[in-house]
């Protein structure tokens, strides 16, 4: 069984093994990770573990906490404006659907400039912003890294000045390298390339925390989960445990360098055969391109559901197009096996020829 859903995702073999055999009994507490009490110096170790391998992976400074917190990504829209908005604005780059909800949520907190958006080309590419001015009142300028949907990605970052950048790297934190020092402010859900959903890590700069809105729920505040370390409440202790051991899987394949590595030739493999294809059509044009999600379709709509049937019957799961988008979407996660794209290949390739030839 090939596993290209865009999440929740795969996630690497050996982090299952290893859960699994430490599910009844971890380290001779005779507890499961899910039974131990988020106080006990076991679970602390477990906490500190996972901080101090992100830290590394993404090489964080001093200067920025890392939050583990719960609500999924789709809370940091709310939490990101109660806490940086505290001057002008909020500015945000519309480029897909998620970052279009994260600007309305953001607008029920303060105004809110769309600075550039591909609504207009229905999110197939990024807008040019290379020549944009930011103002340089702005409380902060978000945007989004990688759109599942559509198999876009930003491949550069606005020149914003003094403006902090806010990003969302749902779906491509630990899978390409990026400086942290160039962000105030980064959140990710889990469900993609660090572990099961349930948790959501926030790396955020310590002079941006301290200054939330008055009206803040404490369980927004960050500089409340940055004073108790994560843990003002019970934390989703089983998925900080997934978490960490994910981080140390990708430290032994090399770090986040070797990934990217990977990640690149997992993705030019498959746009190189659709690129090359009469029947498959990618979505995207390069310059847009994700290598995370790999948006693509026939152009008939009779041969794409065909093709599904055929794909989950041969074992590939997943590749239904967002409801939204439609089509076909291979996402290529840091868990998903060259291996399995390769396969993935072969078996669109072998569609192709039965369906030319039948034709």
């Amino acid at each position: 069984m090939y596993n290209f859903f865009a999440g929740p995702a795969g996630l690497p073999a050996p982090v299952l093994r290893r859960a699994q055999q430490e599910l009844t009994d971890y380290a001779g507490t005779g507890m499961s990770v899910m039974e131990l009490s988020h106080r006990s110096p076991w679970f602390e170790e477990i906490l500190h573990r996972a901080g101090a391998a992100l830290r590394r992976l993404m090489q964080i400074p001093p200067a920025y906490h890392v939050l583990f917190l719960q609500g999924g990504a789709t809370t940091q829209f709310s939490a990101v404006p109660l806490n940086l908005l505290h001057r002008g604005a909020a500015a945000y780059l519309d480029t897909g659907v998620w970052a279009s909800k994260a600007a309305e949520e953001a607008a029920r907190f303060g105004p809110v400039r769309i600075l550039a958006s591909g609504k207009a080309s229905g999110y197939r590419e990024i807008p040019d912003f290379g020549a944009l001015a930011v103002p340089q009142d702005l409380g902060y300028l978000h945007l989004t890294t990688n759109n599942t949907i559509y198999g876009t990605a930003l491949h550069a970052l606005p020149r914003a000045g003094s403006v902090p950048l806010a990003a969302d790297m749902s779906s491509d934190i630990l899978s390409r390298p990026y400086r942290v020092e160039d962000f105030g402010l980064i959140y990710a859900g889990a469900q993609k390339n660090i572990g099961p959903s349930g948790l959501t890590v926030v790396i955020v700069r310590e002079d941006l925390i301290g200054r939330a809105q008055p009206h803040t729920p404490l369980m927004l505040d960050y500089a409340v989960h940055a004073r108790a370390g994560s843990m003002h409440n019970t934390p989703p202790a089983f998925a900080i445990y997934m978490a960490g051991l994910v981080f140390e899987w990708l430290e032994a394949q090399g770090g986040v360098a070797a990934i990217d590595r990977i990640n690149e030739a997992k993705a030019q493999l498959l746009y190189a055969f659709l690129d090359s294809s009469s029947l498959f059509r990618p979505h995207v044009q390069p310059p847009h391109r994700s290598r995370m999600n790999v948006a693509f379709g026939l152009a008939d709509p009779a041969l794409e559901a065909r093709c599904l049937r055929e794909a989950e019957a041969a074992g590939f799961q997943g590749l239904a197009g967002h409801r939204s988008a439609g089509g076909l979407r291979a996402s290529l996660y840091n868990a998903v096996p060259i291996e399995a794209v390769q396969a993935l290949a072969d078996f669109l390739r072998d569609f192709e020829q039965r369906t030319v030839t039948s034709a």
